[in-house]
Parts: C-alpha cells; sequence; structure tokens
C-alpha cells in the first residue's frame, strides 16, 4: 500500500469485529448493572461525617424538636426515639429546660429486646430474661452481659435533638465503649 500525505495505513475495522466489540460492551454493561445492587448490600451506608449526628425522631417518624418536646414530658421521664441505625434511644428529661446530654440504645445487650424503663423500680426491666439496668442504662443484673450503649443527645441549631456517636469512656464503668 502506498501512503498518501504522510499519514501511516490505519486497518478497517471489520463487521465482524465490529459486532464483537458491539457484544462484549453490551454483555459487560449488563452484567456491572446487575452486580452493582448486590455489591452495595454488601458494603454498610456510611454514616456521614463524622459530627453531623442522626436527628431524633419520635414514635410517627417526625424530628423530636426540643421544645417541644421539653413542653410534654415530665422531669425523670425517659421516652423513646427513633436513633443511630434506627435503634430505640431513650431521651432523659432533666429538667422544665434540659435533656441529659446522653441517650441510651434501648437494645438489651443479652438477646436483643427492647428494655422498657419501668419507673416504679426506677431501672430498665428487660421482659426477654430478666436483665435489669439502673438509670443510667448500666447492667445491675444478668444475663445481660454489658451495660446500655450510650450515644450523645444534644440540641441542634435549629431547635431539634441530635445523637452522635459515643466514642469516649463509658462513664458508668469507666471502660472503653464495647459498641464502638
Amino acid at each position: 500500500m502506498t501512503q498518501l500525505s504522510g499519514t501511516p495505513d490505519v486497518p478497517d475495522l471489520g463487521r465482524r469485529q465490529f459486532m464483537n466489540l458491539l457484544t462484549f460492551g453490551a454483555v459487560t454493561g449488563t452484567a456491572l448493572g446487575a452486580l452493582y445492587p448486590v455489591v452495595k448490600y454488601f458494603i454498610p451506608p456510611s454514616s456521614g461525617g463524622t459530627g453531623g449526628g442522626v436527628t431524633a425522631k419520635d414514635a410517627l417518624g417526625n424530628d423530636v424538636v426540643l421544645s417541644k418536646f421539653l413542653e410534654e414530658h415530665k422531669t425523670g421521664e425517659r421516652v423513646l426515639a427513633q436513633g443511630l441505625k434506627g435503634d430505640p434511644t431513650y431521651i432523659t428529661v432533666e429538667g422544665s429546660d434540659a435533656i441529659a446530654s446522653y441517650g441510651l440504645n434501648a437494645v438489651c445487650t443479652h438477646l436483643g429486646c427492647v428494655v422498657p424503663w419501668n419507673a416504679n423500680e426506677n431501672k430498665f426491666m428487660c421482659p426477654c430474661h430478666g436483665s435489669q439496668y439502673n438509670n443510667e442504662g448500666k447492667v445491675v443484673r444478668g444475663p445481660a452481659p454489658l451495660s446500655l450503649a450510650l450515644v450523645h443527645a444534644a440540641p441542634t441549631e435549629d431547635g431539634k435533638v441530635a445523637f452522635t456517636q459515643w466514642t469516649e469512656t463509658d462513664f458508668r464503668t469507666q471502660e472503653e465503649p464495647w459498641w464502638v
């Protein structure tokens, strides 16, 4: 073959090569499209930024607004809200204008039952196997091996209650948090 105007010869892409390339692209695209949801299933969702937290939700799924919450609940009450990872989490009312700086994950550390607050006994009492926790969630009677998990509970700038991960030493046991 001769070269015209100084350009090298480029072979033509044959029909067979074009069809092979088109078939390979279609099969690869379909396989990757089908594989994407499977991979997403096995990778846990990120919790966002380090300090963002999660807005507490009430039983109806509405954001917990601190001022309204304090109007509706009395001092000493422990009220369930939806917390981190959707777990039931107790908010403790400390006064007419304040909540505790921590929330308690209400999932029993024995077998995962939701632990109700018993105001008459002033403790959390698991109905499944009798585990008991004091008013701060520290285990006082087994078979539960560990205290209830802690989260930070604090008002946000817009007046809502937010939960954030507790990574500091557990103030009840002076040990590293087991739930991190």
